[in-house]
């Protein structure tokens, strides 16, 4: 199976085509519904950002990278809606798993965030910076709480998730 990263002009587009409309929306719904208040600009914005992680991390050699607090909340959002997240990871070439730990700022490595906006910037997306606040700094405030430890073992993609897939 061949990764599908250049199916669509992605620096033009953004990771958003990686979702049928109605696939994004209900994820950009469930953001919204666990951040009253947000607005839809914003969730989609929060969604759009989570799936180039997800591609960012299906890539080959993608290890060390981490979500920001902002967009870990569209990641979890997406993962609830496990038949769309399933379908993207294997359009991707393989699952990308989320492994969670408890919050704890002091563990935050400002690098991780950085060498992840290059290694999304890497697979052909744009970043979106005010997304990709560190976790003392607010920014957009969201309903995720988790960061994230080591996936461990093959497949290892990042601190913050594993991918398991033929890359």
């Amino acid at each position: 199976m061949s990764v599908q990263h250049e199916t669509a002009p992605a620096a033009e587009t953004g990771a958003r085509y990686l979702l049928a409309g109605g696939q994004f929306t209900a994820v950009s719904r469930t953001v919204r519904t666990n951040n009253p208040g947000m607005t839809a600009d914003v969730a989609d914005r929060i969604v759009a950002e989570a799936l180039a992680f997800v591609a960012a991390c299906s890539r080959p050699h993608s290890g060390g990278l981490r979500p920001s607090r902002t967009v870990d909340e569209g990641w979890h959002a997406l993962i609830l809606h496990t038949k769309v997240y399933a379908a993207l990871c294997n359009r991707l070439g393989g699952f990308v798993h989320h492994v969670p730990e408890p919050p704890d700022p002091t563990r935050h490595d400002a690098g991780e965030l950085d060498r992840t906006q290059q290694a999304i910037h890497a697979a052909g997306y744009r970043t979106d910076p005010l997304l990709w606040l560190p976790p003392t700094d607010v920014g957009i405030p969201v309903a995720a709480s988790c960061e994230h430890s080591e996936g461990g073992g093959e497949g290892t993609c990042t601190e913050s998730c594993s991918f398991s897939g033929p890359n």
